[in-house]
């Protein structure tokens, strides 16, 4: 009786072994939907709409982009972590929710490590000090100098409590000791309108938004935040070039899927955005956007390393937002 269960047991799993595999290589056969954790509008929904466009492209099946924001990216998030893991559900997102949050949230609906299956890093993307053209300060030494003249009065914003704008500007005050006041905004495409209106004055934003900015004379650039002056902006010194030592902030853009999705079927995902990645540099997707074709570098291949890694200064920030208390 054990043996004949046994080897029913054995047949049942060989046959769920075998439809696995049959639903990967026909996968997909309906509309894939991409979730994008933040607002229309930001670097994040961009980059996700062009991926969908080559994936569908590629794959000969509609590929969909939904916005579910809310909770700095927690809420599209737990939707995606709980949804069927077929490969019909991604996460397209920032580093807030699967590396940041869980040091700002005392809690979070969803397990960033074991919640999610890794698919793609896509893209790597420089941030950039920018600040209304309004602001008596033509770099980082003078903006400090204004801050402290007038403490409280300058107002840096985010597209969100625990975006890598917010953090930055965290970061940014701290080793400068200066006053400067948070103002989150549902989305970097707000806080961006914001700033060219004057109603805020200073900004870390993400590269490929900022260029088209810059370059209409709407926002001026006043440093770098990486490590090394990226060649879309080479004149401009970086954060730490103009003293403050060690300041780096950058971001990156990832596919993930959840967890317990078939093997088989992350397997062609990553093919497959591998495949777009390899095909065009992003870069060379976005046509007449002027300054969008720049400040990108496209990771054919990449996958968790980049992920998982996180923010740059993720630990010094997580202690500055600790200090502050911690929100539920």
């Amino acid at each position: 009786m054990l043996q004949a269960l046994r080897f029913v047991s054995i047949a049942l799993l060989s046959l769920l072994a075998l439809a696995v595999q049959a639903a990967a290589q026909t996968y997909p056969e309906r509309v894939v939907r991409i979730v994008n954790p933040y607002p229309p509008g930001g670097s994040v929904d961009v980059m996700a709409r062009i991926l969908a466009q080559k994936l569908a492209d590629n794959l000969g099946q509609q590929v969909i982009v939904e916005n579910r924001s809310g909770g700095g990216g927690n809420t599209g998030s737990d939707f995606v972590a709980k949804a069927e893991p077929d490969g019909y559900t991604l996460l397209f997102t920032a580093p807030g929710p699967l590396t940041v949050n869980q040091t700002l949230y005392s809690k979070l609906p969803f397990d960033p490590a074991k919640d999610f299956a890794p698919v793609a890093l896509f893209a790597t993307a420089p941030i950039v000090l920018i600040v209304n053209p309004g602001v008596p300060a033509n770099g980082v030494q003078e903006l400090i100098a204004l801050a402290k003249k007038e403490p409280g009065k300058l107002n840096f914003a985010s597209a969100g409590n625990g975006t890598t704008n917010h953090l930055s500007g965290e970061l940014f005050k701290s080793m400068a000791n200066i006053d400067i006041v948070h103002v989150p905004y549902r989305g970097a495409g707000p806080a961006m309108n914001d700033l060219i209106a004057g109603h805020v004055q200073m900004f870390f934003d993400l590269m490929p938004v900022v260029l088209p900015q810059v370059a209409a004379g709407k926002v001026r650039a006043l440093a770098n935040a990486g490590a090394k002056r990226p060649s879309a902006l080479p004149d401009v010194p970086t954060v730490a070039e103009q003293g403050l030592v060690g300041f780096d902030a950058s971001s990156w853009y990832g596919v993930v899927a959840p967890a317990k999705t078939p093997e088989a079927v992350l397997a062609k995902l990553r093919d497959e955005v591998a495949k777009a990645l390899g095909r065009a540099h992003p870069r060379a997707w976005f046509g007449t956007r002027g300054g969008l074709r720049q400040g990108l570098r496209g990771v054919p291949g990449g996958r968790d390393q980049e992920m998982g890694r996180g923010h740059p200064d993720l630990g010094r920030e997580s202690r500055l937002k600790a200090d502050e208390g911690r929100r539920s």
